[in-house]
């Protein structure tokens, strides 16, 4: 009886390991991700401002005409 719960207990803490290594990866995995969140984020933010900077300084190159429907 007793080297059957020493070989349980030697299974369960291969599995805890197991599992501990596989949520440090997916802890990992996130810091990753959101780091390329944070990334794409600001990418986006300074396009947004590029695009707004670029369509303001066209608006005075804009003649007021008609839409074309009329």
């Amino acid at each position: 009886m007793e080297k059957e719960t020493e070989d349980r207990l030697t299974a369960i803490e291969m599995k805890l390991a197991y599992m501990e290594d596989f949520v440090s990866q997916i802890q990992n995995v996130a810091v990753d991700q959101a780091k390329t969140i944070d990334k794409l984020q600001k990418e986006i933010k300074m396009m947004s401002d590029r695009i707004r900077e670029m369509s303001n300084a066209m608006e005075g190159d804009i003649p007021n005409r008609k839409p074309p429907h009329y």
